[in-house]
């Protein structure tokens, strides 16, 4: 009797791991595949008129990946890194119908407009930049640690030249970098403490405790 409870506990919980796991797949796939409004273009290429069609669809993909990236978040709060991105989220919410859809429809919750938040000085990262780091790295398989190119969310803002937008930049200390000097170091976010050969942890503790944000890093350990 005892074994035949295991089995029924053990199934009982199969069928529950699938069903999110399910569940999160299809809120994936919603948000991937999701259209924003036509005239969301316009409102975004009146802030910033010297975008193309072709950068304000760019600038749409990187909102579906902030999106992404709140969804892995699990309820924990995660900062908006791109000036243009968050332009394009405010404005978005503004047609309050199809926001409040997507949300329930890609997060099963609404989600609250968090003000874009750059690093607190250009070598030390808050939690919410850093789990924004680690989560954008991780969906398109980049080490955030030892990282070869930055995520759409954090490079967009240098690539169609925002003018307000944030900067960062691989290695801080590449004097060759256009950035040298100016902007923020993005090596520096996924640094342990130390950073040097301890890849240390990926969750949000240890990694991401703020240890480590700006000591041991020079030279540009995360860079390439």
């Amino acid at each position: 009797m005892a074994i035949e409870a295991v089995i029924s506990i053990g199934l009982l919980l199969a069928v529950i791991y699938f069903f999110f796991r399910g569940k999160q797949s299809k809120q994936l796939a919603f948000i991937a595949d999701y259209q924003f409004p036509s005239s969301l273009s316009q409102k975004i290429s009146t802030r910033y008129p010297h975008l193309t069609q072709n950068d304000i669809n760019l600038v749409f993909d990187a909102l579906r990946d902030y999106f992404h990236v709140c969804n892995q978040a699990k309820n924990k709060m995660v900062s908006m890194p791109s000036q243009v991105v968050d332009v394009a989220w405010h404005e978005f919410i503004l047609f309050t119908r199809n926001y409040d859809h997507f949300c329930d429809k890609a997060l099963g919750k609404f989600l609250h407009h968090t003000p874009t938040e750059a690093m607190a000085t250009p070598t030390l990262a808050q939690t919410g930049i850093k789990r924004a780091w680690r989560l954008a790295c991780a969906k398109e398989n980049i080490n955030p640690q030892i990282p070869t190119q930055l995520p759409l969310l954090f490079a967009i803002d240098d690539k169609l030249n925002i003018s307000d937008g944030f900067k960062y930049s691989l290695n801080c200390q590449d004097k060759s970098s256009p950035n040298f000097g100016s902007g923020y170091c993005a090596s520096h976010i996924g640094c342990t403490s130390g950073c040097s050969g301890d890849l240390g942890s990926e969750s949000d503790s240890g990694l991401f405790d703020g240890s480590g944000d700006s000591g041991g890093c020079s030279g540009g350990c995360g860079g390439d």
